[in-house]
């Protein structure tokens, strides 16, 4: 693939190097992907973890496609010194692209827009384009495989020799995945043919049988096993062959048109994501790779993992897999190494909590909203919303720019005034907290509404858009382009990759728990805050936030109780009575003065206050948070 005019800059992180394998593992997975796709469009920075990489690189060969430069974190752009690596930054510095998820998708997508016909390339991100979209602190299997399983890996690796006898947890729960059934587009009609694929093998068998002796069963069921998995095979292999499943000449039996999708035989993993070869086989393979490799050097068998070392084998028959792993001085272990002595046993995985469930109910749960207000009530806490600094106040929205106005674009009017009104009480807010030279971050900025206004009203500041949907922040930096605004920044990332100091943070209608998350790190580095939630209803508990957040409500209420808060909280439509949206604006007013009263712990003044005029949004709360 030629090189590109606008040529990106990718960094990776550097600690060592440990059989041809360049740590972290985010590094050596990263790289693997540039070979796999052949892609040639970045120039590749290893940025050590210290000033050198001298004595780190002493005697070691690393890979030799692509090629790689060194630099040291004081000489990275300043955007990227903000985010955590792997990141991808283009020649004007201004929009990064931070998170392995995030960085290997761009560059999937770079490869295929370089070269459309590289259909190989585009079918990695599955169907409709959605592999390891969805971020880490949301999907579970995001989070399996961009931080689980290459923490636990790196983990075992320099794990003492005691706890090298045990299989991370995280490992075992991706064997626990591969073992679940398979669910994709179209599945009914796959799973007809394997049914009707078995019948066929029944009948097969069954007649030689009364032929033949009983010397020959042992081959009839090698058969029929052959038969039972062939189906899958088929289909995930055709698609990288670019071949279609042959297609039955005959109509389905009418035996197998009735039988109901419940009774159908289910679908086996294939590859990590199902029967398609994606993105997140690319991301665990070099992975499991070291994991395998480690545990072949300490004489490890691995019987309890069948179902990673039948997936482990069939990646690699995947076509340009195996030239990607000679790039990347990668050796593929062959099966026979990794079989299992007799006396192993098989992992159990019945009591195996990957942490999806309530590990304890709740037996004196009641439920409703009113009985849980009137349980707190009893407490003496009720919601209260403090006056609003400057109700009138609002933007000359006439005399300002076009592309500062939310109104440009497939917005309906009356959306657009709603979408004014909104911005005029955050950036009152803002403006009034905010002094020359400060560092304002727009977390989850969506097309950039709040961060573009702040930008251009706020010159002597400098103005950071945070986003995880690139078309939304890559609308963003053409409105902000447009203006010329030369204050501001874009980073495409999930929260959890910024790390940047400032002064502000603001988030306008940050969705569930990324309301929390918003909060945590402006708390991390004592910022203020200016939040307005959003999607009260997919508050959870996550690996990160437990509910109740403040000690005052968790003495009250369990975790359960709380969720009826967050889910009537979400009864605020202008559809619905009067009456049920006052208990959902109260509910609404009670979970943030917990997230109010939870941020004060930590040295902060809150108030919780209504947006003016309160009709410009449903979802009308601003939680202010000042540092004392």
């Amino acid at each position: 693939m030629k090189g590109s005019v606008t040529e990106e800059r990718l960094y990776l992180d550097f600690s060592h190097q440990y059989e041809d394998c360049i740590f972290p593992l985010h590094s050596s997975v990263a790289l693997f992907l540039l070979s796999y796709c052949d892609c040639r469009l970045f120039k590749v920075f290893l940025v050590p973890a210290g000033e050198s990489a001298d004595d780190q690189l002493e005697g070691k060969a690393l890979p030799s496609d692509p090629k790689l430069h060194f630099t040291s974190r004081c000489q990275l752009p300043l955007v990227v010194q903000n985010c955590c690596l792997p990141a991808i930054v283009g020649k004007d510095g201004k929009f990064c692209r931070a998170g392995l998820a995030v960085v290997l998708r761009h560059i999937v997508q770079k490869t295929y827009e370089a070269n459309p016909s590289n259909k190989e390339a585009l079918e990695l991100l599955g169907f409709k384009k959605t592999c390891l979209k969805a971020c880490a602190e949301v999907s579970q299997w995001t989070r399996l495989c961009e931080i689980s399983i290459p923490l636990a890996v790196e983990s075992f690796l320099t794990a003492s020799p005691e706890r090298c006898q045990t299989i991370p947890p995280e490992v075992l729960q991706l064997e626990k995945k591969l073992g679940e059934p398979v669910r994709v587009h179209n599945d009914d009609k796959i799973r007809r043919q394997k049914l009707q694929q078995q019948n066929t093998a029944d009948n097969t068998a069954s007649l030689p049988a009364l032929a033949m002796g009983s010397t020959e069963e042992g081959i009839i069921e090698e058969k029929q096993e052959q038969t039972l998995t062939s189906l899958e095979l088929r289909v995930a292999f055709s698609k990288l062959t670019v071949q279609e499943v042959p297609a039955t000449t005959n109509r389905e039996p009418p035996l197998i048109r009735k039988t109901k999708t419940s009774d159908l035989p289910t679908l086996e993993h294939i590859f990590a994501e199902g029967l398609y070869f994606t993105l997140a086989d690319l991301v665990l393979l070099p992975c499991i790779h070291q994991f395998l490799l480690f545990s072949k050097k300490q004489n490890r068998k691995l019987l309890n993992l069948p179902l990673i070392l039948g997936w482990y084998q069939r990646v690699q028959e995947v076509p340009g897999v195996k030239a990607a792993a000679s790039k990347s001085n990668m050796q593929f272990l062959q099966f026979p190494d990794l079989l299992s002595s007799p006396e192993e046993h098989l992992q159990d995985f019945s009591t195996f909590s990957d942490g999806s469930e309530e590990d304890h109910e709740d037996k004196q749960f009641i439920g409703g909203p009113r009985p849980t207000m009137t349980k707190l009530m009893e407490r003496g806490i009720e919601a209260t919303f403090s006056p609003h600094p400057t109700p009138c106040w609002t933007l000359d929205w006439s005399k300002l720019p076009a592309a500062v106005n939310p109104g440009e674009g497939k917005m309906s009017s009356e959306r657009a005034l709603r979408k004014q009104q909104q911005l005029n009480n955050l950036v009152a807010m803002v403006t009034n907290l905010s002094k020359p030279g400060d560092v304002i971050v727009d977390f989850c900025s969506g097309g950039g509404h709040v961060g573009i206004v702040l930008a251009h009203m706020l010159p002597s500041c400098q103005v950071v858009l945070i986003e995880n949907k690139e078309l939304s922040l890559v609308r963003a930096k053409d409105r902000s382009d447009e203006l010329g605004l030369n204050n501001i920044c874009f980073i495409q990332a999930n929260l959890d990759y910024f790390k940047g100091t400032f002064n502000i943070g603001v988030a306008l209608h940050a969705c569930g728990v990324a309301t929390d998350m918003v909060i945590e790190h402006c708390i991390k580095v004592h910022a203020a805050f200016v939040i307005c939630p959003c999607c009260y209803g997919f508050i959870q508990n996550t690996a990160k936030f437990t509910f109740p957040r403040s000690h005052q409500f968790k003495e009250v209420l369990s975790y359960k109780e709380h969720m009826i808060l967050c889910r009537f909280a979400d009864q605020t439509a202008v559809q619905l009575p009067p009456e049920r949206k006052i208990i959902g604006k109260q509910c609404m007013g009670l979970v943030d003065l917990d997230r109010a009263w939870a941020a004060e712990a930590y040295n902060y003044s809150v108030q919780v206050i209504s947006m003016e005029p309160e009709s410009c949004s449903p979802k009308n709360n601003m939680v202010v948070g000042i540092p004392v």
